[in-house]
């Protein structure tokens, strides 16, 4: 019999079994949780779920409701968070809680890169940041550019610098 040659790897050596998060609790210490990948029928309901988040989304304006109540919220946390969400629950505050949850969420649906993008940003992963954050940035950004009072002058004429004046009429020069 012939030798077979195998063009995949296994399943195992490239997929991501868990993700390990670092999170400071109440108390000050930092401990890092692990969350374990959800069995398959969680990680069909999560992608249901957050599918119809994102078509709801992709319509452009706000559903006439919520598309999750608050337990089911929950629910879909829990199943991201598998049993970290116990312990996390208790030690953090809500922001906190569901800063690490959808990072999970985005770890679960698409990939390692998209959620460490958005527990480093808080940001959904694609959509621009809002109006006040971008300020901020810009305001933290630019510290040497608030230490100087001096503004730059602005320009008198309309023109610019350098640019050539332009014809009336048939090709004729201004003069």
């Amino acid at each position: 019999m012939a030798e077979r040659n195998n063009d995949f790897e296994a399943l195992d050596d490239y997929l991501d079994d868990y993700l390990d998060l670092p999170v400071k609790g109440r108390d000050g210490e930092t401990r890092v949780y692990r969350i374990e990948d959800p069995s398959a029928e969680e990680g069909i309901k999560i992608e249901r779920i957050t599918s119809l988040a994102a078509r709801l989304a992709a319509g452009g304006k706000a559903p006439d409701s919520a598309v999750l109540d608050d337990q089911e919220e929950l629910n879909l946390y829990k199943m991201c968070l598998g049993a970290a969400y116990e312990p996390l629950m208790h030690e953090l505050k809500w922001a906190q809680f569901k800063h690490v949850a959808l990072t999970a969420m985005f770890w679960v649906t698409t990939d390692k890169d998209t959620a460490k993008q958005f527990w480093r940003t808080g940001q959904q992963p694609g959509k621009a940041p809002n109006r006040e954050t971008r300020r901020q940035a810009s305001r933290d950004s630019s510290g040497s550019a608030a230490a100087s009072a001096t503004r730059s002058p602005g320009s008198t004429s309309g023109t610019r610098a350098g640019s050539q004046r332009r014809s009336r009429g048939k090709g004729r020069p201004r003069t």
